[in-house]
């Protein structure tokens, strides 16, 4: 997997800052040279510094935004990057300006002079997320970045505080290669032995073949995955650190490629539905996190793993199938397969695991889209303290999630003539009627948090934590929640 780039924490040389070669990062605010670090380059440089920080152009730099000198008079370094942080700057800002640093960073080593900042730690996990690059499938010579050093005044506290971020940052890389990688490369049986090899870090991983998901009653399930070459699956890790504690559950749709099925899609952009098992990426990096930084949790993750194709073998329009709660649906849209299989896991992550609660996470409706475009996860719930908690741990990190409507008369919609529902509802209120969908197999007083991640798994744009492509985004959120709301404490 993409490991985030080392970070090493170490005391400020300042001595050495004139002969220093590669690039250095500066952090520092206001007109004037106000840090022991910044006089030093101001002397080397012969109060240049000092007049950059009282121009026009520093004056327009927002916090957590940078400012380049390239060669800087005096200096030896190739770069001087100033990055506008106040002391007292908040979270949000400070993984800000790491972003801008990471986004930069060259194959020259680095050296960050933060000295006594408080949010150097934050600082570091925006630099670590901000320089991930996907590169497994690019041939050529692999430049990989320079060496990265942190200086700060405390640097063993500081890393202490970093360590926690830096297992975040490796969640979410794992998501991210997971979503970025090719379908003909992260297969149902790829997907599932990336997922075993994380019992090495402590978590207990269990696959669930087909034969044993058609004893346990997942029709739903396997309808979707029955054309596919590969065989279906449903992966479950267990992180016990909780005590004797229910766990939280997490379930994600892991569709590792989605022609639509019968229903097929069209051709320009289903290159973009490797992301359709966007939900199980987040899901597993999570777990990933949770075990890395040995969270004092009771969490479980399940993944439903299926590919979605047409063949002579494949789900067809008017099929009926039965879940494993005994439901009976009616498929109208095979291209609407991602509730067929949340509907099973959910309903066996409550049967086997009596969770304290239930999130579940898909790449589910073009309908979000449409609503919130990327900027926000669209957010579902029957339990409105369950899902305040979720809205302010997603908030505290800085990830986009907007709290959408639910109600009795969506279910009209999904009324079948023949079955006991049909797997969709119409256009207008999509999102909407596939939250519906799902919450029928989610047992009476068991809270509830749906999460479509449609329109921010994957941007055609860079942001200021990830270049273009997968996200990560929900690791944050999810670890944060779970970390105020169900660690032990």
């Amino acid at each position: 997997m993409t490991t985030p780039v080392a970070i090493t924490f170490d005391a400020p040389d300042l001595d050495g800052l004139g002969q220093r070669k590669g690039r250095i990062a500066l952090i520092c605010d206001g007109a004037a040279p106000a840090t022991p670090a910044a006089r030093r380059i101001d002397r080397q440089m012969r109060g240049g510094l000092a007049r950059v920080l009282a121009s026009d152009a520093w004056g327009k730099v927002k916090p957590g935004e940078t400012l380049e000198l390239a060669f800087p008079a005096g200096l030896a370094a190739d770069a001087l990057q100033l990055v506008r942080l106040p002391k007292k700057a908040s979270a949000a800002e400070a993984r800000k300006a790491g972003g801008a640093i990471g986004r930069a960073l060259t194959e020259a080593p680095l050296l960050v002079l933060a000295e006594g900042h408080r949010s150097a730690a934050e600082l570091s996990f925006g630099l670590a997320a901000r320089a991930y690059d996907f590169t497994p499938h690019k041939s050529g010579e692999k430049k990989a970045p320079g060496a990265v050093t942190l200086a700060v005044t405390a640097p063993e506290a500081i890393a202490a505080e970093a360590a926690p971020l830096a297992a975040l940052a490796e969640g979410i890389f794992f998501t991210r290669d997971l979503v970025n990688e090719p379908a003909n490369i992260l297969t149902t049986h790829d997907f599932a032995a990336r997922l075993a090899a994380m019992h090495e870090l402590g978590l207990n991983v269990e696959i669930l073949e087909e034969d044993q998901l058609t004893r346990l009653g997942m029709g739903a399930l396997l309808g979707v995955g029955q054309g596919s070459e590969s065989p279906s699956k449903v992966v479950v890790m267990e992180w016990r650190g909780g005590g004797d504690e229910p766990p939280l559950a997490l379930v994600g749709k892991g569709v590792v490629f989605d022609t639509g099925g019968i229903s097929i899609k069209p051709a320009g952009g289903m290159e973009e539905m490797t992301m359709d098992m966007g939900g199980a990426g987040v899901v597993a990096g999570v777990m990933r996190t949770l075990a890395l930084r040995k969270a004092r949790a009771n969490v479980v993750g399940l993944v439903g793993l299926v590919e979605n194709m047409p063949d002579g073998r494949a789900q067809r329009p008017g099929d009926v199938v039965r879940t494993m709660k005994g439901d009976t649906v009616e498929v109208i849209n095979t291209d609407a397969e991602g509730r067929l299989v949340l509907a099973d896991v959910i309903w066996y992550a409550q049967d086997r695991f009596q969770p304290s609660g239930i999130i579940d996470l898909a790449t589910l409706t073009g309908a979000i889209i449409v609503a919130l475009g990327h900027e926000h996860t669209g957010v579902f719930s029957n339990d409105d303290a369950f899902c305040d908690s979720f809205l302010a741990a997603a908030k505290a990190e800085g990830e986009g999630a907007w709290r959408m409507p639910m109600g009795d008369a969506y279910d009209a919609k999904l009324k079948s003539r023949i079955a006991d529902m049909m797997n969709i509802g119409g256009r207008d209120g999509g999102a909407i009627t596939a939250a519906q969908f799902i919450r029928r197999f989610v047992k009476d007083g068991m809270p509830w948090i749906h999460l479509d991640i449609a329109g921010t798994a994957l941007l055609k744009s860079d942001s200021t934590l990830a270049p273009k492509g997968a996200t990560g985004w929900g690791v944050l959120a999810l670890n944060r929640l779970i970390r105020d709301k169900y660690e032990v404490k």
